[in-house]
């Protein structure tokens, strides 16, 4: 399951859930199946999911109240399923934090077209935060720490750091570097600027610039960002 995304059908109708994941299951997702909420809270501790999807009424208790409950301890996207009579349901789960809303009856092209969305925004989220024991980076706020002291980054800086952050352990030519940081065109940019933005970086995310851990030099091929 490493290269899937994994999401979960919390609904008691057994077979609605199975209906559905037989008709989305693909290459690129995989369900996890629960009919109660004990059995949505044991899940949770076993899986690392991308999207959550729930039944309002369950045999246990409230999907609303159990979204409400999950949104102050995580962010994973939740998407409530509701009848399509229950317009105060939709709202109240709305004010409780879901994401989105499918009512029932739905077509599956729908349902299809909602899930995806729902991932490609939590990537989208995702992608604009890094955290480790040590860092902090909240890219779309433009916050950075390091051991929970804040520290100021240029947009150069950030810029490079961003795209070293999302392709962590994979190496990034110089090429690559300067197209991103200077798209507007790198033949007017200096020869060394590159080289001083990663040295500003090390200077004030490493312990020791001289001897980096984390923003690393390939020699001949570019720099990589290593997770420790």
């Amino acid at each position: 399951m490493i290269n899937k995304k994994i999401v979960m059908i919390l609904e008691d109708d057994i077979d609605l859930a199975e209906g559905i994941e037989l008709s989305l299951k693909d290459e690129k997702l995989n369900f996890i199946i629960c009919n109660t909420i004990a059995e949505a809270r044991k899940a949770l501790t076993l899986y690392s999911f991308d999207l959550l999807i729930f039944d309002i009424n369950l045999p246990d208790g409230n999907g609303i109240e159990f979204c409400r409950e999950l949104k102050k301890e995580m962010q994973i996207p939740i998407a409530l399923l509701t009848a399509k009579s229950m317009e105060m349901d939709i709202v109240k789960g709305l004010e409780n934090g879901a994401d989105d809303y499918i009512t029932k009856p739905f077509s599956l092209m729908v349902l299809r077209a909602r899930i995806r969305a729902l991932l490609r925004r939590n990537t989208t989220t995702s992608e604009q935060e890094y955290r480790d024991s040590v860092f902090l980076f909240r890219f779309e706020t433009m916050e950075f720490y390091k051991n929970g002291v804040q520290i100021e980054l240029s947009k150069t800086e950030q810029r490079i750091l961003y795209l070293l952050i999302s392709n962590s352990n994979r190496i990034l030519t110089r090429e690559r570097l300067l197209e991103w940081v200077w798209p507007e065109g790198t033949e007017y940019v200096e020869d060394n600027a590159l080289s001083v933005g990663i040295r500003r970086l090390r200077d004030k995310l490493e312990d020791d610039s001289s001897n980096p851990i984390y923003i690393k030099t390939v020699y001949g091929k570019g720099y990589v960002w290593e997770n420790v």
